[in-house]
């Protein structure tokens, strides 16, 4: 955290607040909010691999050195690599540069795991998770002050969903690493975070199971994935900057 200065926390504590402002708004649990948040959690999982699926195989912009990097056969800690790093990187922008970094984790998936917390999620934080955070936190206030408050269920199930919405590629860099905090541990035994050896899966073919929260949305994109192959689509020579 300290690498990354003042919005790392700002984000953080934006986010924080926000999602307990909307755990305050879920009011009493009831029954039906067991099955809104695993839905939700489920839905987590699905955009973690649909997102996943599409930037593995979206081309990155030829011509400009993405596929030198990607090649680069010398010590990444070099300062020719930090420099051809830094000369590529300023010529692409922030979607781009995801593209990339999820075409370099697969010859590389130890990576993903050294990364920081501000790394893995910080970009997600900032562009999808806090925005939506905060328009649930009007949708919510909207409702109780025009007297149709927004169902407790609702809320909760949203809040599971931001959660493994904002944490995906922090679980995603835990499969890629062998030494976790004691609640990734717990979560993978109740089944709500995969094992490293159901994602090896994905790496050992990277043409299904792109799913890395859970794994439980993998059957379905599984199915979406083929069937978009055998229409011309997911061509794998999008698998590489060239």
């Amino acid at each position: 955290m300290k690498d990354n200065g003042i919005l790392a926390w700002v984000a953080y504590l934006a986010l924080g607040l926000s999602l307990a402002g909307n755990l305050w708004f879920v009011g009493m649990p009831g029954w039906a909010l067991i099955p809104a948040a695993l839905a939700g959690w489920y839905l987590a999982d699905l955009m973690s691999g649909a997102i996943h699926m599409y930037m593995d195989y979206r081309p990155c912009r030829s011509g400009i050195g993405l596929d030198r990097l990607y090649f680069y056969e010398g010590s990444r800690d070099s300062d020719e690599y930090r420099t051809l790093f830094g000369q590529t990187m300023r010529q692409i922008g922030p979607i781009e540069r995801l593209v990339f970094d999820f075409k370099n984790h697969h010859p590389r998936p130890l990576a993903l795991g050294r990364r920081n917390l501000w790394r893995q999620i910080g970009s997600t934080v900032i562009i999808a998770t806090l925005p939506a955070s905060l328009a649930l936190n009007l949708l919510c206030w909207a409702g109780l002050r025009a007297g149709w408050p927004v169902p407790g269920w609702f809320t909760g199930g949203a809040i599971a969903f931001l959660l493994g919405g904002t944490f995906a590629q922090y679980f995603h860099g835990t499969l890629h690493r062998e030494r976790n905090p004691w609640f990734i541990h717990l979560m993978r035994r109740l089944g709500l975070l995969m094992t490293p050896q159901a994602h090896n899966i994905h790496h050992e073919t990277l043409a299904r199971d792109f799913s890395t929260n859970s794994g439980w949305s993998n059957p379905v994109l599984n199915r979406v994935f083929a069937w978009v192959q055998r229409r011309g689509g997911m061509d794998r020579r999008g698998l590489e900057p060239y």
